[in-house]
């Protein structure tokens, strides 16, 4: 099954906010998965995926200062 999330042209602007909406929402979800009873080593594959969406924004972000107009392409896969 696929859905998808997003399909089109979007102005920097708009393009930077969903990007940056969607990668905030994946941090959050990684950052609520840590807990006291977590293991060490979930915790710091947690906080890789975090720093590496991070680096992703970062990157974004200076794409997207460049361009006055953004193609944007978002799908999920599901599968079993």
């Amino acid at each position: 099954m696929k859905i998808q999330l997003i399909h089109g042209q979007f102005i920097a602007q708009d393009a930077l906010e969903l990007i940056s909406k969607m990668i905030n929402a994946k941090i959050k979800f990684h950052e609520s998965r840590i807990t006291n009873t977590c293991s060490e080593e979930d915790i710091k594959m947690r906080e890789r995926k975090i720093k590496h969406l991070q680096k992703d924004l970062f990157e974004a972000r200076n794409y997207i200062s460049t361009e006055q107009i953004i193609n944007l392409e978002s799908e999920i896969f599901l599968n079993n």
